[in-house]
């Protein structure tokens, strides 16, 4: 697994480009498990970066709806999903060596083989490898709020991001969004109400009740134990 998350970009003077990320590298150890995976099920079910487009069919080896989740932390969600819906692929994309590790190792143990894994940038892999009108849901669960002020500008949910999302979705495909920071949610809402081409599946045009195709996470049972409130959307692609 190459240890590169970004793609280096330079100006015409070689200065290195610093573009703005939704997300910090977090340098943590990998446990046993974890790194015993990597090396073991990595080559089956990991994807390198290349900046060339996927062949989802080639990829899975099979013709089915592919669900895509940017972010999946430690994977419990994602392998319960993948394991739950057997008639889907599903296509996972994470910044964090630790959590690519455990969700290999939890794949395993639970059988699931409709599942691959790219340990890279989201947005590179969004304007590199994934074709448009390819993807029949896309799942972005829990993301950094970046909640001080100066740093809003690293939110991931910006215009640009969720149009680059909307001609990824095939025709009738979702972007599914969770979050547990109220003023995230209204800005997201705010977003995507403002994107000519996606529809709200909300009846009331806002969040919708919690939906059973999302698991519970570890991470959301403890905010709910904080009293937290989860703002789920559900916005479809109509042009």
């Amino acid at each position: 697994m190459i240890n590169n998350v970004i793609t280096s970009e330079f100006d015409n003077n070689g200065l290195p480009l610093r573009r703005i990320r939704s997300f910090v590298r977090r340098q943590r150890r990998l446990t046993k498990r974890q790194q015993l995976a990597l090396d073991k099920y990595w080559p089956e079910m990991g994807i390198e970066f290349q900046p060339e487009i996927l062949d989802m069919t080639r990829l899975f080896r099979r013709n089915k709806p592919v669900v895509l989740e940017i972010g999946f932390g430690m994977g419990d969600s994602l392998v319960t999903m993948a394991q739950n819906n057997p008639q889907q692929n599903f296509f996972g994309i994470e910044v964090h060596a630790p959590g690519v590790g455990s969700c290999l190792a939890s794949a395993k143990e639970k059988g699931v083989e409709n599942l691959r894994l790219i340990y890279h940038d989201a947005v590179e892999v969004f304007e590199k490898m994934i074709s448009d009108n390819s993807l029949s849901v896309v799942q972005l669960f829990f993301p950094d709020p970046w909640h001080k002020a100066r740093h809003n500008k690293r939110r991931i949910v910006q215009v640009p991001f969720a149009k680059m999302v909307m001609h990824k979705l095939k025709i009738g495909g979702v972007f599914h969004i969770a979050t547990d920071w109220e003023i995230y949610a209204k800005h997201m809402l705010e977003v995507m109400n403002n994107i000519d081409g996606y529809k709200n599946n909300s009846k009331k045009q806002e969040y919708i009740t919690y939906p059973q195709v999302r698991p519970v996470t570890k991470f959301e049972q403890r905010g709910q134990q904080l009293g937290h409130g989860i703002w789920d959307l559900i916005f479809e692609r109509v042009k």
